[in-house]
């Protein structure tokens, strides 16, 4: 793939407007150079000179049936010709949040807004309203936004049990986050010893139940389950921050999978297959505080007819014969996920594939696992990279840093394409290895 015509163009063009020339500091990351796309259908995406992708980057996640799925299109552009927001009620929200309850019985009420951030930002108020306290605990690694409250960056070397948090950018002054407790993930004794340092402090506990923002770590058995013990004790609320892994792993969420009720829960991305939309919803009690309680939360767009017609027909077809559109895209990511490890063996090249199918992470690593988000971050980082950029230069899109999502619309004669294209890039990775 050689960087010219309209594409170099495009990029120049952008870079005289948007800072970076891109408007999501993390799309600056993909390599050879940030794409630029002119349309996305079902599991392929086209750049402005024409050539075609397959994309496992899925818009970050939230392409859960594929590109222009026609019955969600079908479902905004009838709701468009109505109108696009009222500041007012329709029809339209309940049965969004109708659908959300009956997929997620966790979830008894529920409140829109536009983006994952906004709504972790609503949900910690809630907690803290709810509690009296000031205190949120939260783990390395796990990404919950990009706010001031609760953006940390990552310390040298842990500290201990538990460590105050820093600040993660320039910008982002020490006080937002002097109320923020950060914990390694998976440890249950550094856990037990922040109990006890804590105790009558917390005001929540939030997490990825799956740590897919570095590495898709699952928790270790009974980890999940102590922090939910951890929260009945204290009496702090449990938010499940799943941005990624609501509609994504299952229907009804990571915590369907793993047996464990958070009192909140964070949605974003697959709820809307890639309309913005996101929600925090949970216990009636704790919601109610939004009705009537003093919490305040606003938004222009929240629940904007279009996002909801976006998400009953996301959910609709998601829910369609019991979720059985789940057992297929976990299929293809199996499949998928096997196919880059039998290729990597063939090549010589040491391949580590870990997730659900949905959504995975891949090292070139000799490694059985990885458990440590820090581990995550640098494991083969720099031979994954020329991995990468072979991928792209042979037409499929992978997230850059490892991580891969499938939709419904990925067919295993993607797959096979996406094998095809693999077993070229481990021989670039084989060269530059022996480099």
């Amino acid at each position: 793939m050689n960087e010219d015509g309209k594409s170099t163009e495009y990029r120049e063009r952008a870079r005289r407007v948007l800072p970076g020339g891109v408007n999501s500091n993390i799309r600056s990351l993909e390599k050879p150079y940030p794409l630029t796309f002119t349309r996305g259908h079902g599991a392929i995406l086209e750049d402005v000179d024409g050539r075609t992708y397959i994309d496992y980057v899925c818009g970050m996640g939230p392409v859960i049936l594929g590109h222009a799925e026609p019955r969600v299109t079908r479902a905004i552009v009838e709701t468009v010709e109505r109108g696009l927001v009222f500041a007012g009620q329709h029809p339209l929200e309940a049965d969004a949040a109708e659908r959300i309850s009956a997929a997620v019985p966790s979830v008894q009420t529920v409140r829109f807004t536009s983006s994952g951030s906004e709504a972790v930002h609503a949900a910690i108020r809630i907690a803290r309203a709810a509690t009296g306290r000031w205190k949120v605990a939260r783990f390395e690694g796990h990404y919950h936004g990009w706010l001031d409250t609760i953006y940390v960056g990552e310390r040298p070397e842990p500290e201990g049990p538990a460590a105050p948090a820093i600040p993660g950018t320039r910008g982002q002054p020490h006080a937002a986050v002097q109320d923020l407790i950060v914990l390694p993930w998976n440890d249950a004794d550094a856990l037990r010893a922040a109990a006890r340092l804590y105790r009558g402090q917390i005001a929540a506990v939030i997490l990825e139940p799956i740590l897919c923002n570095t590495g898709v770590i699952p928790p270790r058995p009974g980890y999940v389950e102590a922090i939910r013990a951890w929260c009945d004790g204290e009496g702090a609320v449990l938010i499940f921050d799943e941005v990624i892994t609501g509609f994504r792993v299952a229907l009804g969420g990571a915590q369907a999978l793993l047996g464990v009720t958070p009192d909140l829960t964070v949605f974003g991305k697959a709820i809307a297959n890639g309309f913005p939309l996101s929600a925090v919803g949970g216990r009636r009690d704790l919601m109610d505080a939004l009705a009537g309680g003093g919490v305040l939360h606003g938004g222009t767009y929240n629940g904007n007819p279009p996002a909801m017609a976006a998400a009953r027909a996301t959910l609709d077809a998601l829910s369609a014969d019991g979720g059985a559109i789940y057992q297929s895209i976990a299929g293809t990511g199996r499949a998928l996920m096997d196919g880059l490890r039998r290729a990597g063996a063939e090549a010589g090249v040491p391949v580590l594939v870990q997730g659900s199918g949905p959504v995975f992470h891949m090292w070139i690593s000799p490694r059985g696992a990885i458990e440590d988000p820090r581990t995550a971050r640098t494991e083969g980082a720099a031979a994954y990279a020329v991995f990468i950029e072979s991928l792209v230069r042979h037409g499929v899109r992978p997230v850059p840093g490892g991580r891969w999502f499938v939709s419904a619309a990925h067919t295993p004669e993607h797959v096979t394409q996406t094998l095809q294209a693999a077993r070229a890039a481990f021989a670039d990775v084989r060269a530059a290895l022996h480099a």
